[in-house]
């Protein structure tokens, strides 16, 4: 079992726990990912790691519930426990792989959409603490949609935010920012984009025609076993198939086929709905319209 220590709300969406969790937390490295269970019956999720304290043994998750099982995380408390914590599992980001010399004479870029701040904010905090300034743009709806926002000023060269209503920093979109940064002089060797996959895509496109040479997405397909045996998150990178649990999650974000990859994730929406519909009716759920599944 694997203790909660701290249970929290970041926003009306998003949670963030720091769990117990040695052994990964000796291990990992910015980038890669671990996979929870809540019970021996739950369903298998995998988050990405937002915070790590080797020293401490934890590891900080930061969750937005949208399935059943994520609903039923929001649900714990500190002093509550996992059944699994599996993990570290994927690839680090490629850029801790580089040389830290050769990385402080790169512009870097890094951009964050809604809960996607959390994976973001490693990697930008990995390259503080080895002098190299960045600068991240993070995007939410609103204001209070935000989140991280103290965590990532501490360590990003410059922070700027944006919100789709404009009720805080620039108004509109991660991609609107981008373009307002090079209309107003800045180059960047490398973005990295992480978010939505319709944000990812429309970075990455954004960042091509802004003649910007490399772009990273770290894509969160569907995942089951996170060994890449079940072949849930394969998605199409350069004509290639490859799978996001163990050759990602970071990719070429001018390479990745996202349109390929966003109707893949419509493919279980149905069975999501129904675990939804179990959750929410409970004991009085009995699938007696013979549409849900729940009366077989």
């Amino acid at each position: 079992m694997y203790k909660i220590l701290k249970a929290e709300k970041l926003s009306a969406t998003n949670y963030l726990m720091v769990v117990e969790a040695p052994r990964v937390a000796a291990h990992c490295e910015p980038g890669q990912f671990i996979i929870v269970k809540l019970d021996e019956k739950g369903e298998r999720i995998p988050l990405t790691i937002c915070d790590y304290d080797r020293e401490a043994g934890t590891i900080t998750i930061v969750f937005q519930p949208i399935g059943a099982s994520t609903q039923r995380f929001a649900a714990l408390k500190e002093g509550d426990s996992f059944r699994d914590f599996t993990g570290p599992l994927g690839c680090p980001s490629e850029l801790i792989e580089e040389d830290v010399e050769e990385l402080k004479k790169k512009n870097i870029l890094f951009i964050g959409g809604g809960v996607g701040a959390a994976p973001v904010y490693p990697q930008v905090k990995w390259m503080k603490e080895h002098g190299v300034d960045v600068d991240v743009i993070i995007g939410a709806k609103n204001k209070d949609l935000l989140i991280l926002e103290d965590e990532m000023k501490a360590v990003a060269a410059n922070y700027y935010p944006c919100t789709d209503d404009g009720s805080y920093g620039y108004n509109g979109m991660v991609t609107g920012k981008l373009e307002e940064l090079a209309a107003e002089g800045k180059q960047y060797d490398i973005c990295v984009i992480i978010g939505p996959m319709i944000m990812m895509k429309f970075g990455a496109l954004t960042a091509k025609k802004l003649g910007i040479p490399k772009a990273i997405v770290s894509m969160n397909p569907i995942m089951v076993d996170g060994t890449g045996m079940c072949g849930a998150c394969r998605l199409l990178v350069g004509g290639e198939v490859k799978f996001a649990c163990v050759d990602g999650p970071e990719f070429d974000g001018y390479k990745v086929d996202f349109d390929s990859a966003m109707k893949r994730q419509q493919m279980y929406k149905d069975e999501e709905q129904r675990e939804i519909l179990k959750l929410q009716e409970g004991d009085t759920h009995h699938g007696g319209c013979g549409q849900c599944g729940g009366d077989e």
